[in-house]
């Protein structure tokens, strides 16, 4: 790496972090190019040239962060796995994980709020990915009764509005029980704890078939296709 590109590396880190921790302290009303120059060592000419404006700024910081949350995430689902942890604890832990990063993190989790962001978030497909790895466990033990994405889905969007009604609750008066509560009613909606034994049951099998059959090499590709079209029928079966 040339001496340039490395000072110019170096300098964009220097603003994103003194940025992001004058967004964690103050909110986004402290993130001024004079403050966040100060703070990093740089002049101010160089944030505008380097993120053109505030809002662009901003939005390198908010991605700064979640990108760090999300790397933390995907090793832990990464030793999860590795150490076979049963897949709903894991994905119990992970949602504590966020709500909690949505609650220490107001600034960055309202920028990541607005939905042009969220697309745009390379960090935020990651953790979407994140996700979806943690449903497909559950999918493949034979945990899920809906299909994958509509438990993403659901999940995404509880937690989501969490974090939201927590925020707008003034510290004093937010109910704690909240993010488990709301947990439950996904769980009790996307799971079914004895697939075999339940109404529910032929879904559930299908779902954990569903899971594993674009690996079933017994099958030809055209087998797997049309196993994978009959199974996706049976999960869309609204119950």
């Amino acid at each position: 790496m040339s001496e340039v590109v490395k000072s110019r590396t170096d300098t964009r880190t220097a603003i994103v972090e003194a940025a992001a921790a004058l967004l964690h302290e103050s909110g986004p009303g402290a993130v001024t190019t004079r403050g966040v120059a100060e703070r990093a060592g740089v002049q101010a000419p160089a944030i505008y040239r380097l993120f053109g404006d505030k809002d662009g700024l901003l939005e390198a910081v908010a991605e700064h962060v979640l990108a760090a949350f999300v790397a933390g995430k995907a090793a832990g689902m990464a030793a999860a796995t590795a150490s076979d942890v049963d897949p709903l604890d894991d994905l119990r832990a992970s949602w504590h994980r966020q709500i909690d990063f949505g609650l220490a993190n107001p600034a960055v989790f309202r920028l990541l709020s607005d939905p042009e962001r969220v697309r745009g978030s390379a960090a935020a497909r990651m953790g979407r990915e994140v996700l979806e790895t943690r449903v497909h466990r559950l999918a493949a033990a034979g945990r899920l009764r809906v299909p994958e994405p509509h438990a993403v889905a659901l999940i995404q969007a509880a937690g989501v509005g969490t974090i939201q009604t927590l925020l707008a609750t003034p510290p004093e008066h937010r109910d704690p029980a909240l993010g488990d509560s709301m947990m439950e009613a996904v769980l009790a909606r996307i799971l079914t704890d004895a697939p075999a034994a339940t109404p529910d049951g032929p879904r559930a099998t299908a779902v954990a078939l569903r899971a594993v059959a674009p690996q079933l090499e017994t099958l030809t590709a055209s087998e797997r296709h049309l196993l994978i079209e009959w199974l996706d029928r049976i999960t869309e079966t609204q119950a």
